[in-house]
């Protein structure tokens, strides 16, 4: 995720644009890098889990993909 993407994210949660402007190379920035990196972790390794709790329940079967990506997306919709 590029700073840009993090910047454009961060203002479509609300925060104020003069806050923003004012991040790029500063600590500030680095800890709002530093939150979006563990977010992302944290959603990629919750959507493995979808797909290992899939492949439990379905063992033996042949599991597509695409059964993996609808149930991350249905995830959002919880």
């Amino acid at each position: 995720m590029t700073r840009d993407e993090i910047i454009r994210m961060a203002r479509e949660a609300g925060w104020p644009s003069m806050a923003l402007d004012n991040l790029p190379g500063t600590g500030d920035m680095h800890r709002l890098e530093r939150f979006a990196a563990l977010v992302a972790a944290a959603e990629r390794e919750a959507c493995a889990k979808v797909c290992d709790d899939i492949d439990v329940e379905y063992e033996g079967e042949d599991v597509l993909a695409t059964w993996c990506a609808e149930a991350i997306r249905a995830r959002g919709k919880a």
